[in-house]
């Protein structure tokens, strides 16, 4: 249920982000334990502001240290120097950020979309087909003189 309320819906992978390390952690557990996934199948990223008393290494260390996963998982992260929305009014809000767990894994994300399906109680063929493509023109082979 985690999923259905923060996950990204994508076909092909888990991504779940938020700024609750505990709710962050406990999700990484789940799918560590359950799917019986190594932590270094995992990638993290953050998107933090700067100007809240910690450097990016302590925040790193922050959320790796909670989730348990080694710096190779780690990829580059959205670094906001100064909150726009907020004037630099409302500062140390989210000192740790927030961060965006994510496993490429079609067998986990499908059997987490069907679990979702029966516990509801409806069906979402769209998270089993993948959004609609755009259909590109086929390219034609060059006229011969």
């Amino acid at each position: 249920m985690l999923y259905w309320a923060e996950g990204a819906k994508a076909r092909n992978s888990v991504g779940f982000a938020n700024s609750d390390v505990q709710m962050v952690r406990f999700f990484c557990r789940f799918i560590k334990e359950y799917f019986e996934t190594p932590p270094e199948r995992f990638t993290f990223s953050l998107n933090v502001y700067t100007g809240n008393g910690l450097s990016i290494g302590e925040v790193e260390g922050h959320w790796l240290e909670a989730l348990e996963l080694p710096r190779s998982c780690l990829r580059k992260h959205v670094i906001n120097h100064f909150p726009t929305s907020s004037s630099g009014t409302k500062r140390h809000r989210l000192p740790y950020g927030v961060g965006r767990l994510c496993l490429n894994d079609s067998r986990v994300i499908q059997h987490i979309y069907g679990a979702i399906q029966e516990y509801a109680g409806f069906e979402e063929p769209r998270w089993l087909d993948g959004p609609p493509q755009k259909r590109r023109p086929k390219k034609r082979a060059p006229d011969r003189v």
